[in-house]
C-alpha cells in the first residue's frame, strides 16, 4: 500500500475555501492551521487547557480560534456549521459519549453537512510502539461501532490508506503523547526502557534526522440525512 500524507486525504475529501469547519479534538491546532490555509474558517474545540495553550502559542494563519469544550456538547447553534472533523479524536472520547459526540455534530451541522472523521487502524509500527504505553484496539473498534450505529448520518465514503507518523526523537514523542493524555506520564515512567526499545527497533532514521513510522489509516465521510 502506498504511502499517503494525512493534509492530502484532509484536502481530497473535503471542500474547504469558504466553509466553517471545526475540530474536535483540535490537540495544538496543526489541523486547525491547515484548515484555514485551505480556506476554511476554522475552530478547534479541545478539552486540554495545556494543549489549547500549546496552540495559542502559534503565529495566526488568518482568524481561526481555539475554545475549550468535549465532542458531546459543541458551543455552536444548530445548523451553523459546513463541516466537523474528527482527526484522530474520536477514540479519546470515552466510549459512552462516542454517539453522544457524532449527534452532536449532526446537530451543529448544515443540512448536507459533512462529518470528517480520520481514525489510526490497530495494526502496524507506530502501533505496536505505543502498545504498551496504551492498547487501544478496544477504543478505536468501539470509535468505528459508533459510527456505523450513528443515526441521521449516512456513510458516504471509506478510504483505507499507509501514513508515516514522523517523530524528531523518543523525548519529543513522550511529550506529545503525555500532552494529549497526561495520564500516560505515570506509564511512560514505568515502561520507559521497554517503549524505547520499540520506539528504535520499529522506526526507521533517515537522512533528514527525523524517525518515521508506518500507521494504517482509516478516513469515513458522514453525511448529515
Amino acid at each position: 500500500m502506498n504511502i499517503r500524507r494525512n493534509s492530502d486525504v484532509v484536502r481530497e475529501c473535503l471542500e474547504l475555501g469558504g466553509k466553517r469547519v471545526i475540530d474536535v479534538g483540535c490537540g495544538d491546532g496543526g489541523l486547525v492551521r491547515l484548515l484555514t490555509r485551505a480556506g476554511a474558517k476554522a475552530t478547534g474545540i479541545e478539552p486540554n487547557p495545556k494543549a489549547l495553550a500549546k496552540a495559542e502559542k502559534y503565529d495566526r494563519v488568518a482568524d481561526e480560534a481555539y475554545i475549550e469544550g468535549v465532542g458531546e456538547a459543541l458551543p455552536f447553534d444548530d445548523g451553523s456549521i459546513d463541516i466537523v472533523v474528527f482527526f484522530n479524536s474520536l477514540h479519546h472520547i470515552p466510549s459512552e459519549a462516542m454517539g453522544p459526540s457524532l449527534q452532536e455534530a449532526r446537530r451543529v451541522l448544515k443540512p448536507n453537512g459533512v462529518i470528517f472523521i480520520s481514525e489510526p487502524i490497530a495494526a502496524g509500527p507506530h502501533f505496536e510502539m505505543m502498545r504498551p504505553i496504551d492498547d487501544e484496539t478496544e477504543v478505536r473498534a468501539l470509535a468505528y461501532q459508533a459510527m456505523g450505529e450513528a443515526e441521521g448520518l449516512n456513510m458516504e465514503k471509506e478510504i483505507v490508506y499507509d501514513s508515516e507518523v514522523r517523530r524528531e526523537s523518543f523525548e519529543t514523542f513522550r511529550e506529545g503523547h503525555i500532552l494529549i493524555s497526561p495520564e500516560r506520564e505515570a506509564i511512560f515512567e514505568k515502561k520507559d526502557a521497554e517503549v524505547r526499545e520499540l520506539f528504535h527497533r520499529l522506526g526507521e532514521q533517515r537522512k533528514d534526522g527525523y524517525i518515521y513510522f508506518r500507521q494504517p489509516m482509516r478516513v469515513n465521510l458522514l453525511r448529515k440525512t
